[in-house]
C-alpha cells in the first residue's frame, strides 16, 4: 500500500551508484552492504531507526512517530537528540561517498521528520513481495511451475526470524505481520507443489509445519491432501482429528467450512481429491512489466459425488449427448431439466453427470438448492439464489446491487463470458428458473424438480428427462454395491422382494440397505419380511399395493430407532429453517449437546437424516413430511411449542451475542429469558460473529416467520438483533420482509415496543435499498411510538436518521432540521457518540449547501465529540469533510493537513472506501495548485483500492485519469 504522503514529500531518484551497491535486509538479522562488504549498522537503537524509516517504503516519519518506533510510551531524556545522532552515524554508514557539500542521499530530511531512499531491488522485503507478486500473476495464468521456483525464489531470501535483535513496539508488530507474510507465501507455494503432484514430498514438510503451528487450518488441510493422495488416508484423518482435538480444546471452535470439507470428501473417498495431472506451463510465462492477471472467483460448489453411484446408464447417455462430441464448448446455453417423483435419484444423477462433465467449464461450478417443495416454507425466490450467486461469483456485500434486477443484470453479466456449470436443484416451477439462467453462450444449466416445468421445456429449450424407479437390473447393482454382492447372490427371491417393497426408488432402498448393512448377520428374508409387515401409507405417495408405498420403509426404519433418537427425529420436523445445527437441536430437543450429538449420528446412520456440511442436519422433503406426521402422534402440541420456543429463544440470545461484535455501540437489545439449559454460543471474533450469522441466515429468517405467528416477543427482538448483519451482508430483502412481519405481528399483540423497533427496521431496510421517500415516511410513523415510550435515545436515533435520509435525498433545509432536532435531544441524554455523528452530518449538510463557515464550525465541533468517545471512524469522514471546506475555501495547505489526518483515521479503522476518497481528494487538491503529476499519483492510487473492491466510483477515477492524460485538464471536484 502507497499512502499519499509518498507523493506530497517527491524526492529525486537516489544517487546511481549508491542504489546499485547499496543492499539492506529485514527478512532476519537487520544487515547491510556495499557490493560485497558488510556495513556497521550501530546499536540495536540505532538499527531499530532504520528498519522503521526502511518500513515506511519511500514515505517519510516525523520525529514524534521515529521515537514511538525506538522507545515506545516511555523514551528516554533527550530522546530527540538521541534520535538525530543515530541519524547522523547512519548517513555516515551508508552514504560514505557523499561529498563535503552534497545534500543526503538515502536518509533524506524532510519537514519535521526523515525518510529513506532505496530502489525496490536493495531491499529483501521488496524482492520478496515482488517476487510473491509475480507469482500470484503466473499462478492466474495457470503458470504453476514457473508459480513455485518464483515462491522459492522469494522464501529463499529469508535468514531466520525477521528483524532479529532490533528492540522497540514497532519491531516486534512488524515481526508478527511479517511472519504471516511468509507463512502465507509458504501455504500458498505448498498448494501449488500440491497441485503439481509433489505430495509424497511435502508429507515431511507439512507433518514439521503442522507442529510447529497446530492452529494453522491451511496447514492442516494441506497435510491431509498429502497424506491422502500418497495412500495414507487413516494418517490423514487423523490429521483432522488432531487439529480438531486442538481447536476446541484450546480454543472452543469446530474447524473451518474448508477443513470440514475436506474431510467430508476424504470419508467420501471424493475422486475429484485425486492428484491432478500436472499442468502444462503456460507460455510466454509473465513478466513483472505483464499487466496483472484479470481475477475472478471461481467457485466449485458442487456438492459430492456418492462413492457407490451405479446405473442409470441410459439416462447418462442422454445427458452426454447434449453437449457438443470431442470436448468443444456449446455455443449456446444448453440447459437439461431432469423431473421425476421425490426420492428417485434426480439429484444424485445431476451431481454425478456434473462432476463427470465439470473439466468443461473452467470457470466454476455453481449449485443450489431451490427448496422448490421445501415443507418449512415457501420455495427459494429467485433474487435470493442470484444474490447467493454473487456472493459465490465474487461481488462483494457493498458493491451488491439494491434492486433485484439489478441484481439479475449483473448475474448475467458476470455470466456472459464465461464458461460455468449451474446445478439449480429442487425448483418448483419455471417462474423459478428463468431469473437464474445464464445469457450467454458456453453455459450448461441442469435443473431437477418434480415437477415438468413445460414453460422451460416449450420456451427456452430446456431438453427433459424423466427419471423413473430404477430397472431391476440397475435395483440388484444398486443393492450389491452397499450390501455386497455374496449376500446378495446368496438370497435372490429376498432381494428382488425387497426391491419390489421399495418401489426401486433409489431412496428407500437406499435406506433399506443401510439397515442391512450395519446388521450384517439379519438375513435378507428377515428384512424383506420387516418390509411386508410394516405395510403403512404416505399419503401423497399412495398408490393402493406396497409397490407405490414409501412410508412403510420410512416407518420401519423409524421403529428401528432407540427412543431417544426417535423423539428428537420427530421434533426435528418442527423446527424452523432448511437444515439445523447440532448445538440448536439439543436446544430444540432439550438436551446437552454431547448426547444430542450421538442421537444425530444414529439418525444419520439410518438415512433418516443427513449431514450435508460437518455439524449442519437437513431433511429430505419426504422425511420432514413422515417425520412432522410422527410427532403429530407421538408428541403433544404443547410438548412441541415448548420445543420450538426453546429454540427461537436460543437464536435470540445468540445472535444478540453475535451483533455485540458486529454492532458493538448500538443499543442492546432487551432480551427475553433463555428457556433452555443450553447456553447460547459464545463469540470471540468479529468473524466467528459474522460466520455463524451467515451460515444460520434461512434459519434466523425461517424463525423470525414463525415467532411472528407464535411469539411476538421473540419476532421483532431478533429482527432487532440481527441489524447488523443484515446491513453488513446487503440482506436488504430478509432485512425487510423480516420486519414488516415483526411489525404485523406487533401491532397484532399491541407491543409498542415492538412496533416501534418494526417500523424502525422497515425504515433502515427501505433506506439502504434507496427507496428514500417510503424510508423517510417510515420514519416518520416510528418517531411518536418512540416517544410514546418516553425513549428519547430511540428517538434521537429516528430524527438523525431522518436528517440522513434526507441529505441523500437532497432535501438539505429539512436535514438540517432534523440534525439540529437530534443534536439537541443527544446532548441532553448525554448520548456522545450520537452527537459526534449528527454533528459531522450536520457539517456535511452545510457544506453542500456551500455555507462553509457553517460546515467548518460544525465538523471542528464533531471532532471534540468524537475523540473523546474514541469515534475514529466517524472522526476519519469529519477530517475529510474539513479537508473540502479548505480546498473550497482554497486553502491548499489547510486541506492538505485535514486530508492526511483523515487518511491515517481512515486506515486505522481499515476504512478502505473512505481512504480512497480521501487520496482521490488530495488528487484534486494538487490539480488546482496546478501540480498535475501529483494529482495522477494520488488518482492513480485511489482507483487502486477502489478496483480491490469493485466499487462503481473507479469508473469516476478513470475518466479523471483519462482526461488528465489528454491533457484536457479535467476541473478538480470540490
Amino acid at each position: 500500500m502507497l499512502p499519499f504522503t509518498w507523493e506530497l514529500c517527491r524526492v529525486e531518484r537516489v544517487n546511481a551508484s549508491e542504489a546499485k551497491s547499496l543492499r539492506v535486509a529485514v527478512l532476519g538479522p537487520v544487515r547491510a552492504w556495499r557490493a560485497e562488504q558488510e556495513l556497521a549498522l550501530g546499536s540495536p537503537q540505532q538499527r531499530a531507526l532504520l528498519v522503521a524509516l526502511l518500513l515506511r517504503r519511500g514515505r517519510p516519519a516525523t520525529i514524534g512517530e521515529l521515537v514511538d518506533a525506538v522507545w515506545g510510551a516511555e523514551p528516554p531524556r533527550g530522546a530527540v537528540t538521541v534520535l538525530r545522532t543515530y541519524v547522523s552515524r547512519l548517513r555516515k554508514v551508508l552514504e560514505h561517498e557523499r561529498g563535503a557539500g552534497g545534500g543526503p542521499q538515502v536518509i533524506v530530511s524532510v519537514a519535521d521528520g526523515y525518510l529513506v531512499r532505496l530502489p525496490p531491488h536493495a531491499l529483501d522485503l521488496a524482492v520478496f513481495e515482488r517476487r510473491v507478486a509475480e507469482a500470484k500473476k503466473a499462478r492466474s495464468a495457470t503458470d504453476l511451475s514457473t508459480a513455485a521456483e518464483l515462491l522459492r525464489a522469494a522464501l529463499e531470501l529469508w535468514d531466520g526470524k525477521p528483524l532479529t535483535g532490533v528492540p522497540g513496539p514497532l519491531a516486534e508488530a512488524e515481526r508478527h505481520r511479517l511472519d504471516e507474510q511468509r507463512l502465507a507465501a509458504v501455504e500458498v507455494r505448498l498448494d501449488i507443489d500440491l497441485r503439481l503432484g509433489h505430495h509424497e514430498e511435502l508429507t515431511a514438510e507439512l507433518t514439521s509445519l503442522t507442529a510447529e503451528h497446530p492452529l494453522r487450518e491451511k496447514l492442516h488441510g494441506l497435510l491431509m491432501l498429502a497424506l491422502y493422495r500418497s495412500g495414507r488416508q487413516a494418517e490423514a484423518l487423523a490429521a483432522f482429528r488432531t487439529i480438531r482435538q486442538t481447536l476446541v480444546t484450546e480454543l472452543g471452535v469446530e474447524p473451518g467450512e474448508a477443513l470440514g470439507d475436506i474431510h467430508a470428501r476424504i470419508l467420501s473417498a471424493d475422486p475429484s481429491l485425486g492428484a491432478p495431472p500436472a499442468p502444462e506451463s503456460a507460455t510466454p510465462a509473465l513478466t513483472p512489466s505483464d499487466p496483472p492477471a484479470p481475477t475472478a472467483a471461481r467457485p466449485a460448489q458442487l456438492p459430492a459425488d456418492l462413492p457407490v453411484f451405479t446405473g442409470r446408464e441410459t439416462e447418462l447417455a442422454q445427458t452426454h449427448a447434449l453437449l457438443p462430441a470431442g470436448g468443444e464448448h456449446p455455443n449456446a446455453v444448453v440447459i437439461s431439466a431432469i423431473g421425476g417423483m421425490a426420492g428417485v435419484g434426480k439429484t444424485t444423477l445431476a451431481v454425478h453427470w456434473a462432476h463427470e462433465i465439470a473439466h468443461r467449464f473452467p470457470d466454476g461450478q455453481l449449485y443450489i438448492n431451490l427448496r422448490g417443495f421445501d415443507p418449512t416454507g415457501t420455495a427459494m425466490p429467485p433474487d435470493e439464489a442470484t444474490h447467493t450467486f454473487l456472493d459465490a461469483l465474487g461481488v462483494p456485500p457493498g458493491q451488491m446491487p439494491g434492486r433485484p434486477e439489478a441484481r439479475t443484470a449483473l448475474y448475467r453479466s458476470l455470466l456472459a463470458d464465461r464458461r460455468v456449470l449451474l446445478l439449480l436443484d429442487n425448483a418448483r416451477d419455471t417462474e423459478q428458473v428463468r431469473p437464474l439462467l445464464p445469457a450467454g453462450p458456453g453455459c450448461l444449466a441442469i435443473v431437477t424438480s418434480r415437477n415438468q416445468l413445460t414453460g422451460l421445456i416449450a420456451n427456452d429449450g430446456a431438453r427433459p428427462l424423466t427419471l423413473t424407479p430404477l430397472p431391476l437390473a440397475d435395483a440388484r447393482d444398486f443393492l450389491a454395491r452397499r450390501i455386497g454382492t455374496a449376500r446378495l447372490a446368496a438370497e435372490p427371491e429376498a432381494a428382488d422382494e425387497i426391491i419390489s417393497s421399495c418401489a426401486r426408488l433409489p431412496l428407500a432402498l437406499a435406506i433399506v440397505a443401510a439397515r442391512a448393512a450395519t446388521h450384517p448377520s439379519f438375513p435378507l428374508y428377515a428384512v424383506a419380511e420387516e418390509l411386508r409387515d410394516s405395510h403403512g401409507s404416505l399419503d401423497a405417495f399412495a398408490g393402493g399395493d406396497i409397490s407405490s408405498d414409501v412410508r412403510a420403509v420410512f416407518s420401519w426404519s423409524y421403529q428401528a430407532l432407540s427412543a431417544p433418537a426417535a423423539r428428537l427425529f420427530e421434533l426435528l420436523a418442527a423446527a424452523p429453517g432448511p437444515d439445523i445445527s447440532a448445538p440448536a437441536a439439543a436446544t430444540l430437543a432439550g438436551l446437552s449437546r454431547r448426547e444430542t450429538r450421538g442421537l444425530l449420528a444414529e439418525l444419520t446412520h439410518a438415512h433418516l437424516l443427513t449431514e450435508h456440511f460437518p455439524g449442519r442436519y437437513a431433511f429430505h422433503d419426504l422425511l420432514r413430511v413422515y417425520a412432522a406426521e410422527q410427532a403429530g402422534s407421538e408428541e403433544t402440541a404443547p410438548d412441541r411449542e415448548q420445543a420450538v420456543e426453546r429454540v427461537l429463544t436460543w437464536y435470540l440470545h445468540t445472535a444478540d451475542a453475535a451483533s455485540r461484535f458486529l454492532t458493538p455501540h448500538r443499543p442492546p437489545v432487551p432480551l427475553i429469558p433463555l428457556l433452555s439449559d443450553n447456553e447460547p454460543l459464545k463469540f470471540t471474533t468479529y468473524d466467528q460473529a459474522l460466520n455463524w450469522c451467515s451460515a444460520e441466515r434461512a434459519n434466523l429468517v425461517a424463525a423470525i416467520a414463525h415467532a411472528a405467528g407464535a411469539r411476538t416477543d421473540v419476532a421483532w427482538r431478533l429482527t432487532a438483533a440481527l441489524w447488523g448483519f443484515f446491513y453488513l451482508r446487503s440482506h436488504t430483502s430478509d432485512w425487510l420482509t423480516s420486519n414488516r412481519l415483526s411489525l404485523a405481528a406487533a401491532r397484532r399483540a399491541g407491543d409498542r415496543r415492538g412496533e416501534a423497533e418494526s417500523l424502525t427496521g422497515v425504515a433502515n431496510a427501505l433506506a439502504i435499498s434507496s427507496n428514500l421517500d417510503e424510508s423517510i415516511d417510515y420514519y416518520h410513523r416510528a418517531l411518536p411510538r418512540w416517544r410514546e415510550l418516553g425513549d428519547e435515545l430511540g428517538a434521537s436515533r429516528i430524527i438523525g436518521n431522518l436528517g440522513d435520509v434526507c441529505l441523500r435525498a437532497g432535501r438539505y433545509e429539512e436535514a438540517l432540521e432534523h440534525l439540529q432536532q437530534a443534536l439537541e435531544i443527544d446532548r441532553a441524554v448525554g448520548h456522545g457518540w450520537g452527537e459526534g455523528i449528527c454533528l459531522n452530518n450536520l457539517g456535511e449538510a452545510h457544506l453542500r449547501l456551500g455555507r462553509l463557515d457553517e460546515a467548518r464550525t460544525y465538523l471542528e465541533a464533531a471532532l471534540v465529540v468524537q475523540r473523546a468517545t474514541d469515534n475514529t471512524w466517524v472522526e476519519g469522514i469529519s477530517l475529510d469533510f474539513l479537508g473540502t471546506v479548505h480546498h473550497q475555501l482554497h486553502h491548499h495547505d489547510e486541506a492538505i493537513s485535514h486530508y492526511c489526518q483523515a487518511l491515517t483515521k481512515h486506515q486505522a479503522v481499515g476504512n478502505r472506501w473512505g481512504e480512497a476518497q480521501t487520496i482521490d481528494h488530495l488528487g484534486d487538491v494538487h490539480l488546482a495548485g496546478d501540480n498535475p503529476d501529483a494529482a495522477r499519483t494520488h488518482w492513480s492510487r485511489a482507483l487502486e483500492l477502489l478496483e480491490e473492491f469493485n466499487h462503481p466510483d473507479a469508473a469516476h477515477l478513470r475518466e479523471k485519469l483519462d482526461a488528465l492524460d489528454e491533457d484536457q485538464g479535467p476541473t478538480a471536484v470540490t
